[in-house]
This record gives C-alpha cells, sequence and structure tokens, in this order.
C-alpha cells in the first residue's frame, strides 16, 4: 500500500479544498474556565437536519434522535398523542417535494405504519468501516482492548501533552508542531503491539512525508480511496478522535476571530489518517478486504437510505415538539388584558437565561411594581476584562464573537489603585509558588511531612458543609472594604464620553428602554455557585464567554450613570432623567440570591428605594426556591424557607454535589416579545425571554441584532443539550465520577484516557431515574409583522439554513390579531394550539 507522493495533488486546489471540507464540519469545543454551549453538529448547518443525521450515522455512528423506547414511553404516558403524530404527518405532506433529496418520490408515512413503529426499535446504524474497524475484526491488540481504542488512546494521550500549558510540571516541548511531535513520540514508543515489529514501525514513520498535506495526499492514494468519497473518509477519519478535532476547531476559530490562522486541526487530521495507513501496511496479506475502499465509494447511497429508514425517528420527534409548542401557543395566543398603568419603582433587566424565567416571574409576583426585561446577559458590550495586579485577560460575551476593548478597574475616590494591584499581585504571586511547591515531584512527600495535620486540618474543613460564600480569586489578598472599592468600567466613559454615549445608546434601543426610566434601574447578570466542578462555568453566563455576568453589569451601569455620558446620550435623542439610577446586581442561579453592586454610589434619596428592593429580592428568592425545590430532591422543605435556604446554599458548596443545579436542562424555546406577551405564564424555567418591540425598530437593526446574534447563541445551548442527551459517548462528557481534568483546564477525560470528552455530563441531565432534559429542537416565537422577519432571513444565510433546514423551529405572533404562524418550507403556515 505503498504510494509516491503526487506532489501536484499536494498542491492542487481540489486537495486544499477536500481537506477544508472536512475540517469545516468540526465544531469547536471551548475550554473548561470559559465553558460555553455549543451546537457540535454546526459544521452541517447547511444541510436539512435530516440529511445530515444520515451522514453522521453512516460516518461515525452516531445518531441525532432518541431511541424508540423513549418515545414509547411517551406515548404510552399520554404526552404523546395521535394528534400529534397527525400534525407531524400533516408537515411530512408538505416537506415531501421541498426535501426529497433522494431524487426518487418515496411513499409517505401512514399513520397506522407511525403508531406501529412505536412497538419496534430502531435497525443499527451501518457505519462505513475504518482501518481500524478491520483489523479489530482479525483480532484485538491486547485482551479488552480494541484497535480503535488503542489508537485513540495514544493520539489522545498525545495531546493532551502537547496542548498541556497549566497543569504538567514539565511540559512537551511543543515547537516542533503537533504532527511532527507526534510522530518523533510514537517512534519512541516500545509498547504498541505490532505484527511486523517495531524497527518495521520506526522506518515506516521515518518514510512518512514531513509535512501534513503530504501525509494525506498520500494516505488517500495508498488507501485507494475513490475520489469523490475522500471528503466523507477524512470526515469519519476526523470524527473517529472528535473530542481532540473539537479542541483543535477551537484553536482555529480563535485564532480566525484574531484575524489569523491555525492548522493543528489539520495536522490532527493527518495524524489519525497516518494510523490508517500504519494500520493498513501493517495487517496480514489480504486480510483488508479488497471492496472496502469501493464501499466508500457508495456512502452517498448509505446515506440516502439510512435518510429514508429514519423517516419514522423524525416524525416521531417532530410530533414531540408539536405536543410542546401546541400547549405553548395556546397560552401565547391568549388576549392580554391591559394592566393597570403603574409607574414602575424599578425596571429589572435580566439575561434572557431559562434561569431567569423562573426568578423574573417570582418578583413580578413578589410586587406590580417591578418591570422586568429580557436581554442578553453581556448587556451589548464587546469586552474583554483584565483585572489590575493580575496578568489574564478574559472575554466577556459571546463566543461567536471577539472583543474590541478591554476593561479593567478604576478606584472609588480617595483609594490608591496602585497600591491595591500591588498588594493584589503580590497575593497572586505567592498562591502561585504554593501551588508550584505542591506540584512539584521534589515536594510529593516533602509537602505532606511539612504540613502535616495543618493542611489535614484545611481539607477536613474545605470538605465540611458549609453555607458561606465562597471567596473569588479576584479578591485575593485585598480586605472586603478594598474590593468594593475596585470597579470595573469603560476608559471612555471618561476619556471621550460621545464615544461612550455612541455605544450607550445602541444598548439602550436594543433593550428598548430609551424612555420611561424607573428611579432604579438594576441590571442583572447571573453566575452559579459549585464546589469541586471542572463543569462551573458551564453553569455560568453563557452570553459572558462562560463566566458571570458581574463585570459587564457593573461596566453598563458606570457608564450609565456617568453625567458626561448621559449629557452626549441627550444629543442622541435619550434623557436619562437625573432621579435614575442604575444598579449592578448578579442573580445567582443555584441560591436564587441576587447581590447588589456598587450601592454606595446610589444616591441619598434612593436608599428608601433600595432597601424596598431589597425585601422584594429576598422574597423573591424565597419564592423561587420554592418552586425549584422538587427539582433539587429538597421538596420536604418547600415551605420551609429559611431552611429550604440552608440546605440549598450547603448544596452549593458541597464537595460531592454532583448536581449543584440543573443549569439549562429541558430548555426548549426562545421568545422574542414584549414582556405583557408572556408575563403571568408560568413557563417552567424552559424558555429565554428577550424583549422587543417592532413598533419601536422601524429599521430592523434590533430585530436583525436578535434573529443573528441571541437566536443563534440560544440555538447552539439547545443543540448542546441535545447532543449531550441523544449521544453522551461522542457529545457528552459521561460520568462526572470517572473525570480527570486534562492540561488544568482543556477538558476531561472519562477515567485515566480515550478522547477529550466534551459536552455536558451525564448527571446535567439525568437525575439517576429519568432524563431532566426533553430534546426538543429551539422553537422560536417572534412577534414582529411578517414582512420584518422576511426581511432578515432573506439578507441572512446563516438564519435561512438554521429555519429552513429544520435546526430550529421559527413561529411568528401576530401583533394585531394573536394568530401563530409557522416558517415552513419558505411560506408561513397557521399554527394552531392544543
Amino acid at each position: 500500500m505503498n504510494a509516491p507522493i503526487d506532489h501536484a495533488f499536494v498542491r492542487s486546489q481540489r486537495l486544499a479544498d477536500l481537506i477544508s471540507s472536512a475540517l469545516a464540519r468540526v465544531a469547536p469545543s471551548w475550554p473548561l474556565d470559559r465553558f460555553i454551549a455549543v451546537n457540535p453538529y454546526w459544521g452541517w448547518v447547511a444541510e436539512p437536519m435530516p440529511q445530515a443525521a444520515a451522514a453522521l450515522g453512516t460516518l461515525a455512528g452516531t445518531r441525532l434522535t432518541m431511541p424508540r423506547a423513549w418515545f414509547r414511553q411517551r406515548w404510552q404516558s399520554g404526552r404523546l398523542q395521535v394528534g400529534h403524530l397527525r400534525a407531524a404527518l400533516a408537515q411530512q405532506a408538505e416537506a415531501h417535494v421541498a426535501h426529497d433529496t433522494s431524487g426518487t418520490s418515496s411513499l409517505p408515512v401512514r399513520l397506522d405504519q407511525l403508531i406501529a413503529a412505536l412497538d419496534t426499535d430502531c435497525a443499527p446504524l451501518p457505519r462505513l468501516p475504518l482501518v481500524t474497524d478491520l483489523r479489530e475484526r482479525l483480532g484485538r491488540p491486547r485482551p479488552g482492548l480494541c484497535w480503535g481504542d488503542l489508537v485513540t488512546h495514544q493520539i489522545s494521550q498525545h495531546c493532551a501533552a502537547f496542548f498541556d500549558r497549566h497543569q504538567a510540571t514539565w511540559p512537551m516541548d511543543a515547537s516542533l508542531g503537533l504532527y511532527e511531535s507526534w510522530r518523533r513520540q510514537l517512534d519512541a514508543d516500545h509498547g504498541l503491539p505490532w505484527r511486523q515489529g517495531r524497527a518495521t514501525l520506526c522506518k515506516r514513520l521515518a518514510d512518512l512525508p514531513a509535512a501534513p498535506q503530504e501525509v494525506i495526499a498520500a494516505a488517500l492514494a495508498a488507501l485507494d480511496i475513490p475520489e469523490h468519497a475522500q471528503t466523507d473518509y477524512l470526515s469519519a477519519v476526523l470524527m473517529a478522535i472528535g473530542g481532540w478535532a473539537a479542541w483543535c476547531a477551537y484553536q482555529r476559530w480563535q485564532a480566525r476571530l484574531a484575524g489569523n490562522d491555525d492548522d493543528q486541526v489539520e495536522q490532527l487530521l493527518a495524524i489519525r489518517l497516518a494510523w490508517e495507513w500504519l494500520l493498513a501496511q501493517d495487517a496480514p496479506p489480504g486480510s483488508i478486504p479488497v471492496g472496502w475502499a469501493a464501499q466508500w465509494g457508495q456512502a452517498t447511497v448509505a446515506m440516502t437510505a439510512l435518510q429514508q429508514a429514519q423517516r419514522v425517528d423524525w416524525l416521531l420527534q417532530g410530533a414531540v415538539e408539536i405536543a410542546f409548542q401546541q400547549s405553548l401557543i395556546s397560552e401565547l395566543q391568549k388576549p392580554k388584558s391591559a394592566p393597570a398603568p403603574m409607574a414602575p419603582a424599578v425596571q429589572a433587566i435580566f439575561c434572557i437565561d431559562v434561569r431567569s424565567e423562573v426568578f423574573r416571574r417570582a418578583l413580578e409576583h413578589v410586587s406590580a411594581r417591578i418591570h422586568t426585561r429580557g436581554f442578553a446577559g453581556f448587556f451589548g458590550l464587546s469586552i474583554a476584562y483584565s483585572p489590575v495586579g493580575s496578568n489574564l485577560q478574559r472575554a466577556q460575551l459571546p463566543g461567536l464573537l471577539a472583543p474590541t476593548q478591554c476593561v479593567s478597574e478604576q478606584c472609588a475616590a480617595g483609594t490608591a489603585r496602585q497600591a491595591l494591584a500591588t498588594r493584589r499581585g503580590n497575593a497572586l504571586q505567592w498562591r502561585q509558588r504554593w501551588a508550584q511547591f505542591r506540584a512539584a515531584p521534589s515536594s510529593a512527600f516533602s509537602f505532606v511531612e511539612s504540613m502535616g495535620l495543618l493542611y489535614g486540618a484545611k481539607l477536613l474543613a474545605d470538605s465540611l458543609p458549609s453555607t458561606k460564600k465562597p471567596a473569588r480569586w479576584e479578591d485575593t489578598g485585598l480586605a472586603p472594604q478594598a474590593v468594593v472599592k475596585l470597579r470595573p468600567c469603560l476608559p471612555q466613559a471618561g476619556t471621550d464620553p460621545a464615544d461612550a454615549a455612541a455605544t450607550a445608546a445602541g444598548i439602550l434601543r436594543a433593550m428598548g428602554l430609551v424612555d420611561g426610566f424607573a428611579p432604579l434601574v438594576m441590571l442583572t447578570g447571573h453566575g452559579s455557585q459549585s464546589a469541586n466542578n471542572p463543569h462551573a462555568a458551564g453553569l455560568d453566563c453563557g452570553a459572558c464567554g462562560g463566566q458571570t455576568g458581574e463585570v459587564n453589569a457593573r461596566v453598563l451601569a458606570d457608564l450609565l450613570n456617568a453625567s458626561a455620558v448621559r449629557d452626549e446620550l441627550r444629543k442622541l435623542g435619550i434623557d436619562i432623567p437625573s432621579g435614575t439610577h442604575f444598579l449592578p446586581a448578579l442573580h445567582n442561579t443555584t441560591t436564587d440570591q441576587v447581590e447588589l453592586y456598587d450601592t454606595d454610589a446610589v444616591p441619598a434619596d434612593l436608599h428608601a428605594q433600595l432597601a424596598q428592593l431589597r425585601d422584594w429580592l429576598t422574597a423573591a428568592g424565597n419564592r423561587a426556591r420554592t418552586e425549584r425545590a422538587a427539582s433539587l430532591g429538597l421538596a420536604a422543605l418547600a415551605e420551609q424557607g429559611a431552611e429550604l435556604k440552608q440546605a440549598v446554599l450547603a448544596r452549593a458548596n458541597d464537595w460531592a454535589q454532583l448536581r449543584p443545579e440543573w443549569g439549562l436542562a429541558d430548555n426548549a424555546a426562545f421568545i422574542v416579545a414584549p414582556r405583557a406577551r408572556s408575563q403571568g405564564l408560568n413557563l417552567a424555567g424552559r424558555s429565554f425571554l428577550h424583549d422587543y418591540d417592532y413598533r419601536t425598530d422601524v429599521d430592523l437593526r434590533v430585530l436583525t441584532l436578535i434573529m443573528t446574534a441571541p437566536m443563534v447563541v440560544t440555538h447552539w445551548i439547545n443543540m448542546q443539550y441535545h447532543a449531550s442527551t441523544v449521544d453522551n459517548r461522542r457529545y457528552g462528557s459521561g460520568n462526572k465520577v470517572l473525570h480527570n481534568v486534562v492540561g488544568g483546564h482543556i477538558g476531561v477525560f472519562e477515567g485515566n484516557g480515550g478522547d477529550l470528552r466534551i459536552g455536558l455530563p451525564l448527571q446535567s441531565l439525568h437525575d439517576g431515574r429519568s432524563l431532566r432534559h426533553t430534546p426538543l429542537r429551539l422553537s422560536v416565537f417572534i412577534e414582529a409583522p411578517r414582512a420584518a422577519i422576511d426581511s432578515v432571513m432573506a439578507s441572512h444565510q446563516i438564519v435561512r439554513q438554521l429555519v429552513g433546514n429544520g435546526w430550529l423551529h421559527l413561529f411568528r405572533i401576530d401583533p394585531q390579531t394573536n394568530a401563530v404562524e409557522q416558517q415552513l418550507h419558505g411560506v408561513w403556515h397557521a399554527a394552531q394550539g392544543d
């Protein structure tokens, strides 16, 4: 299977396109310290979702829908009914011609066939084999270990060492690049079971081309993969090491956001393809079936056949989604009685995160004088944050975007900023030296002997139940009174108020808050609280890049409170009254407590209102915790406010707690409308709520922003939960109990090896008895004229793809009639409630 290098092919555009197409199918995965939800199928959204599912099933052996047993259970419980099946079949009839990609006119599924299918199970997926699969048929390399796992483990261990920048005391030399360092590492590995012996392997490794592109070209030729199937084969090879492929795709994503590029995902492809080539060379003569490569030539045929076979599964998926949609439509269509006009005492802006829905509802129930709004949690600020006294710079905005400016901290009047920065910097240096001392190989035993019972007492104290708020690293070395004096802010607020005002005006208009300001406007970000949890950032704000929303809320409040900025805002048509104060806050989604920041800046004449707000927030927290108690296993304490609060706080600080909160589990809808549309509805923490009034958006700038940014982000969240549920082995991170952190923050292994695990742990989706997340595609409801939505879709391909290819459902609420329509295959159809 040796083949000379075709240098013309290596330099050709065709090879570049092949590689580019395969790499584009891999979605990035963010590191643990800035973990955000990602649609792992993002590279497939240009295709209809059922078609992409058939391709992924053929190439990787993954499903995008649940097993039939799950649908059967919903049928037997009455949550899935005949009417839902009929509605799904009616949509199938409408889509039959539009999405018949097979070129044949297949007969539609009948109702009796669909019902009968609920009593059957899905056939195994016909995944096309790689060389690792063929070698498996000849015997395992070691007892209990298959070839695929051995190859994955070897590549994975190498990648873990190569990319480590934070954990290993003796890091690998990464200057040679991922591919070349792998080749040298494999050459030095004496433990691999090569049939023809290690000397032969070493010679073949030495003969491998030096450039990744040359390896890919030579391997494709040597393995005789048909030209028209080469992209699919490369995709399958890369998906066999999908966790590390996602990490390398993240490296490329970040590089491109900065205007650069990164080829490490291409090098990873070359490594995994080289393994295919080496194993084929090492196989016994005649053991690779003659027709193996030809099978790959039939990949498209296999995908088409699988798409036909999975039609029933997608009908069942659609029916379950219709069951949810009809119930929600009935609620949203109800006419809303006009509330008695009452000037708000507080306007509270919350992140659109589904967990905010529960707290907003509780807060509105406590007092009618609180008006809440939903807006993206990064509050429209394209910033990175760099605390004084540290070298850290972290993004505080969605992963889709790159920060355009960096904010730091200023001090309250009369405070020495440099002194606090020095104090923090010194404390952080001592912390780093302490960590290095603990981790040094020479300290493995001396550390225990030196610290003895003293350190044991600290470990014991940390592991005991506690209701204290954990310390933040930003507060290292600073007294509490010093911490409150450091405030993140935009430099432009003081140096260029006109520019700052332009930023502020855009944010206020996107919020729909340009007049009618309350005395207090609470800008409420959110964050989570948990202990001993590598995936803690996944419970924080995805809109803030997996951080809490504290920095963004404080920066925007500082900006809008600046008198010079307000003067410039008046020139832009936005007059914030002198009696209005913006107050930053943070909603702790684990404990349902809201912390207020920078309260010393609240004017004296608003102190009474501030005290009243604190009381309202306390009452709302009690109400929200009561609603969530049963889901946390605390139903017995639901009516015991103080005891329930203590239990929730202890749970948040428990080192052994696998489920500190449920995060965004069971998310299913995104509602873009005035709050009056959803106010009073119990949406059960399943809906993202974004305020929007089409009447103030004449140029559609706000609607365009919502449909191209928050709608895409909520889709990513929805699809990550979906993928982690339907196939946790490939797109989730498995069992939390078995997690080992890789590279300090890169990701986790489940156990001591295997592929890098991406996505959500099982414990974030399942309570030990049943699933807590229902895998439904996101249903987006927008209250706006039809022409406005059509205009945005016509101008943005990604929106057309998400809607037209069935990656999410798009509905329109008519502002005048309350009627609901659904966009299906380019046409608006009336949608009915239950």
